[in-house]
């Protein structure tokens, strides 16, 4: 498979697949999660000493009190096309992207 892919215009694109997400870097905000109509991630809650205690699927989640913070986790990288919706909303730039010739998975 080629990475390269012509548009309607006849201009070269690449696409970039999200991998993964930086958890230390990660705020939460949920604008990659708002703007990506493939569910490719999913917010997280994360405990005191930095572990992931489980998926927010509720909007008042809280882990019995265990919620220190949140962030977004790739969690079905195989249903991202590579639009870059996601990076171009990040406030943090905590995402990595590898172009389609270099995606595994």
């Amino acid at each position: 498979m080629t990475g390269s892919f012509t548009t309607r215009d006849g201009s070269s694109w690449v696409p970039k697949y999200l991998v993964a997400v930086d958890g230390a870097t990660c705020i939460g905000c949920g604008r990659c999660f708002k703007v990506c109509s493939r569910e490719v991630m999913r917010l997280y809650g994360v405990d005191e000493a930095g572990e992931i205690i489980g998926a927010c699927d509720e909007e008042d989640e809280d882990f019995d009190g265990n919620l220190n913070r949140m962030i977004m986790v790739v969690d079905h990288p195989g249903r991202c096309i590579g639009c870059g919706a996601c990076a171009r909303v990040c406030a943090k730039n905590c995402q990595t992207h590898v172009e389609a010739d270099s995606a595994v998975g």
